[in-house]
């Protein structure tokens, strides 16, 4: 049986997902009990001919506070009871999740009784600190739409190989703010930039120019050749211990050339030794995720 357990912070897309959950064939539940889990895992899996194979449910900060704490517990005894279970936990920043808020003019959960909206936010990721640090992958909206998103639940969960290490290569630029879905972030800022010479300032590390620009540059080589190593030889590890998802954030400043042109050489090298190797583009598409 497959398990996703949707949570985080409201406002940060958890109803999204369960929505793209449910169109790929997950049977839904939202704003779940945590402490009713096994009672709906035995009753969607029974034998009566409409049994399940693939369950998602949402878990927010409605909860009980000692549900909440004891969830890790639990799902670590669904998998040794055969149960491959992904946490997913979704995020924002205060100033989106305020705007968000504002613009759908809907009530936070947490704000009854005269507590206001951003004490409310402050609360609910207390509350949620303890799911936050046990999930197996962690998803930050602030600056994704609906469609980045769905494609994000689609590429990563659901086609996730049973028991598989998801492996995602993600460029960013440093002036935007670092990801804060990254497992590991490595730093190019120290390299020769592209963007300081004219003929390449409108490109992206996906032109052909950039790249040769950059694999001319030795820092630019041993840098790659650094991280490659580095890759190689942890990757194995977090399959190893079970891990379901590792995010590499790969940043320069403006996320165009350099980081792009890095994440793109290290996926295609890592995909001869482990599947599934995935990218993503935060500064420079629509729709960022890519497989190939």
């Amino acid at each position: 049986m497959r398990l996703v357990i949707v949570s985080g912070l409201s406002g940060s897309g958890k109803s999204i997902a369960l929505h793209v959950l449910e169109d790929i064939g997950y049977y839904c539940i939202d704003n779940m009990p945590a402490g009713l889990l096994k009672s709906v895992i035995d009753e969607v899996t029974s034998g009566d001919g409409k049994a399940t194979n693939l369950l998602a449910v949402g878990v927010d900060a409605r909860n009980r506070r000692q549900d909440l704490e004891a969830l890790p517990q639990l799902i670590g005894e669904l998998r040794q009871q055969g149960v491959q279970t992904d946490l997913l936990f979704l995020q924002s920043s205060d100033d989106v999740l305020l705007k968000r808020y504002s613009e759908t003019r809907r009530r936070h959960p947490l704000a009854g009784h005269g507590t206001a909206l951003r004490a409310a936010i402050e609360n609910e990721r207390e509350m949620l600190s303890v799911i936050l640090n046990s999930a197996d992958l962690i998803i930050d909206t602030s600056r994704t739409s609906i469609y980045e998103l769905a494609d994000t639940i689609r590429e990563r969960i659901d086609r996730r190989k049973t028991g598989a290490l998801s492996v995602l290569i993600e460029s960013f630029g440093f002036k935007n703010g670092i990801p804060a879905d990254a497992d590991f972030v490595f730093d190019l800022r120290c390299l020769p930039n592209p963007y300081w010479t004219v003929e390449l300032r409108g490109l992206t590390g996906r032109d052909q120019e950039v790249a040769g620009f950059l694999d001319a540059q030795p820092a630019f080589v041993a840098m790659y050749e650094d991280i490659f190593r580095f890759l190689k030889r942890w990757i194995p590890e977090y399959d190893a211990v079970h891990r379901g998802y590792l995010t590499v954030a790969i940043g320069c400043t403006g996320g165009q050339h350099r980081s792009v042109y890095m994440t793109e050489k290290l996926a295609t090298a890592l995909r001869e030794i482990h599947d599934p190797v995935l990218t993503r583009h935060n500064e420079i598409t629509t729709h960022p995720i890519s497989k190939t």
